[in-house]
């Protein structure tokens, strides 16, 4: 599988999952990084974010289902449901809503999406194992956000951040965090200037840099 996900945290809640299922897992963080893995490498699933840092991963998809080499299954992936019908529409095969939470569903929806031969035969055994992610992930996230608002507080940035953000406090079950982020998405959508919500997301991601315990 190639999971294309900027998030580190929600990259590893994937990757702890399909573990469990024995299935092996490579990361992109980027479309450009995307791009290089699949020059040499061929997965049979690709699962990938609609929002991602240098573009948007509707394109990715359409890329991909278009080439004569394209995986057997094709995912998308968002925190926002409405990415649902631009991730169908580019030719996925499926979505998820994140947080993805749950090892069956997971299973199912690749396992609906594979030809029928492909199939195991037989019932199976899911594990309801509660996996938590490495925190330090979760940190990562934060210092990636940081960095983003540090360099640049444009429209496309602000709207990167808001979507990166909600996925990730709403894996992590951050609600301080996603109660910021939806002030700031709120603000921004009516085009009214969001200085005091992006200085608060700046004030929270800090703060979960130097405080673990936060999640």
């Amino acid at each position: 599988m190639l999971v294309i996900e900027d998030s580190k945290f929600a990259c590893e809640a994937i990757r702890l999952r399909c573990l469990r299922s024995g299935a092996r897992i490579r990361r992109a963080d980027s479309l450009r990084s995307a791009q290089r893995h699949l020059q040499v490498y061929c997965p049979s699933v690709a699962i990938i974010d609609i929002g991602l840092p240098d573009g948007n991963g509707k394109d990715l998809i359409k890329y991909l289902v278009e080439d004569t080499s394209r995986p057997l299954i094709v995912l998308g992936t968002s925190s926002d449901q409405y990415s649902r019908d631009k991730a169908m529409t580019a030719g996925a095969d499926g979505f998820f809503t994140k947080p993805i939470t749950s090892l069956a569903a997971i299973q199912e929806k690749i396992l609906t999406c594979f030809p029928t031969d492909r199939h195991p035969h037989g019932p199976r055994i899911i594990s309801d194992e509660k996996i938590n992610p490495d925190p330090i992930a979760y940190q990562d996230d934060m210092a990636h956000v940081v960095d983003v608002l540090e360099d640049n507080k444009d429209d496309r940035t602000l709207d990167y951040v808001a979507q990166f953000l909600s996925g990730v406090a709403r894996s992590a079950k951050d609600h301080g965090l996603l109660k910021a982020t939806q002030a700031l998405a709120v603000r921004h959508d009516a085009g009214q200037p969001a200085t005091s919500e992006t200085a608060q997301i700046v004030s929270i991601t800090q703060q979960r840099l130097t405080d673990r315990m936060a999640i």
